[in-house]
């Protein structure tokens, strides 16, 4: 069986294809048909004279997402989808569809979500999942070639891996069980038997949040290292994300240009990722210290200043096309222009009457932000705005991080952890960090948490018998999907998204 995918190596030749209706025009005894087969998109041109009319006949009534199998001639032309097209010399209908919900018109979140079995098929759905299976592709392919054993958490948990009540409770033969939110504890369990493994499995949290950035179930990347520290955690959570991102470069090309994605900055990847310590990343935020000659409080002053403009100048040519149209002197193609145009041109002052609403905020945040606070959204799209490339942060307050992170020795309020900040707003993408082996420490941070002590007995072994230095880190899959795709909201993330007030299809 012949795929769209491997179309190019069968040109000038006779192949059968068989797919779906992606698009369909046709008029005067010609139809354009965009053909998908999950591999990739094809337009395939079938001609009345050439197939006869009665064949012709059935292929007018064809509609979106009717399946069909053609057959014709492989032709390179470099306008087309993909640089080649189908003329066509027979066409085999396999079923009709009934009329497809949903259409080239807009269509609000909420109900492509409720069709999300059918939105997956689309062309911007169909490329980015098969970037989230290159990127689990080359995830494995990084941690295999380093020599990681890939092993599995258990999601039936009966305690909370960082002390949160964010948990989904279920219950477990009478007993009470929780989804995990993190396999973490039990990746340190099994790097001590393995040096080095990963986890990659589903993992909850039950957050009661909307936010673009949030998910309630989503699949977690979790390596855990024997013999490692800080340093060496940074250095193989900067190499891992440039193999990853170089990859889908490599790779996705198609996709990327589907999803009309400017990679200039993913090539920034390859670059080595600042790294700067939360106490310096507070200065900067509060703008007590530049980056390259760059100040944070002074780039939010002068976005205000920009958004104000943009939005002024959209304004003003809405009222341009409005008056355009209302003259009675344009034909209908350019009255639908216009209308086309005032429309994408309100949606855009949408957005950025939301930025006018919010840059005051995030001034003020910034510039009184806490030295012993955690980041939020806004403060992470500053940061790393100043750098354009990923940014580590390390050495965090300890009480803003879990109970089980290494508290550093020349500073032990502060914990030796490490989150990678994404660029374009993005935010964090990596939590790590170094654990601690101090078995007292650990039961104090296990009491001062209030966790039930006699869930945390076998983790507390892991200290008793052949404690060594260890580190790990998280990766979210979906938000790191999220930003190499550049994606407005995670839910398009995740073939089916589950979040609050999500439970469907």
């Amino acid at each position: 069986m012949r795929y769209i995918k491997g179309i190019a190596e069968d040109e000038g030749k006779i192949v059968t294809l068989k797919g779906w209706v992606s698009n369909k025009r046709d008029s005067k005894g010609i139809a354009f048909i965009i053909l998908r087969d999950g591999s990739g998109f094809i337009q395939c041109v079938v001609s009345e004279d050439v197939i006869g009319a009665e064949k012709f006949e059935p292929i007018k009534r064809l509609t979106q997402e009717s399946a069909i199998a053609i057959t014709g001639n492989v032709v390179k032309d470099e306008k087309q989808i993909g640089g080649f097209e189908i003329q066509g010399t027979n066409v085999e209908i396999i079923s009709v569809a009934e009329e497809y919900p949903i259409s080239n018109k807009e269509h609000g979140p909420d109900f492509l979500m409720d069709h999300r079995h059918l939105w997956l098929r689309s062309r911007r759905q169909w490329a980015i999942m098969r970037v989230r299976n290159r990127i689990i592709f080359a995830i494995h392919n990084f941690f295999q070639s380093k020599g990681f054993v890939q092993m599995d958490a258990p999601i039936f948990t009966c305690n909370a891996s960082e002390g949160t009540s964010d948990l989904f409770a279920t219950d477990f033969y009478g007993e009470p069980a929780y989804l995990s939110q993190s396999g973490q504890l039990y990746g340190e369990a099994m790097a001590m038997a393995q040096g080095l493994i990963y986890t990659f499995g589903p993992t909850f949290r039950a957050e009661k949040s909307k936010t673009r950035r949030h998910l309630s179930e989503f699949w977690m990347i979790e390596p855990e290292m024997a013999f490692y520290d800080l340093d060496m955690d940074m250095d193989i959570i900067e190499e891992f994300i440039q193999y990853v991102v170089a990859d889908v470069l490599v790779h996705c090309k198609v996709e990327m240009e589907t999803l009309e994605r400017d990679t200039s900055m993913l090539e920034k990847v390859k670059e080595k990722f600042p790294r700067i310590t939360h106490h310096e990343a507070v200065k900067i935020l509060r703008g007590e210290k530049d980056v390259n000659g760059k100040n944070a409080l002074k780039m939010l002053e002068q976005d205000l200043i920009d958004v104000n403009e943009k939005a002024d100048n959209n304004r003003k040519e809405i009222t341009e096309r409005e008056t355009k149209i209302s003259s009675g002197n344009l034909k209908k193609g350019e009255i639908n222009f216009n209308q086309s145009a005032i429309d994408k041109l309100k949606n855009a002052n949408k957005d950025l009457d939301m930025l006018l609403e919010n840059i005051p905020g995030w001034y003020e945040s910034a510039k009184s932000f806490s030295f012993d606070s955690d980041f939020g959204g806004s403060d992470e799209t500053i940061l790393t705005r100043l750098f354009g490339t990923p940014i580590m942060v390390y050495n965090w307050p300890g009480e803003i991080k879990a109970f089980y992170m290494k508290a550093d020795n020349e500073n032990p309020s502060l914990a030796r952890g490490v989150d990678v900040l994404a660029p374009e707003g993005y935010g964090e993408i990596v939590g790590g960090g170094e654990r601690e082996t101090d078995i007292n420490r650990l039961l104090s941070k296990i009491n001062e948490h209030k966790l039930p002590m006699s869930a945390f007995e076998w983790y507390l072994d892991l200290r008793r018998f052949g404690a060594v230095p260890h580190s790990g880190f998280g990766l979210g899959l979906e938000r790191i999907v999220s930003w190499v795709c550049k994606l407005d909201h995670i839910r398009e993330t995740i073939p089916f998204a589950r979040s609050y007030g999500r439970l469907t299809p």
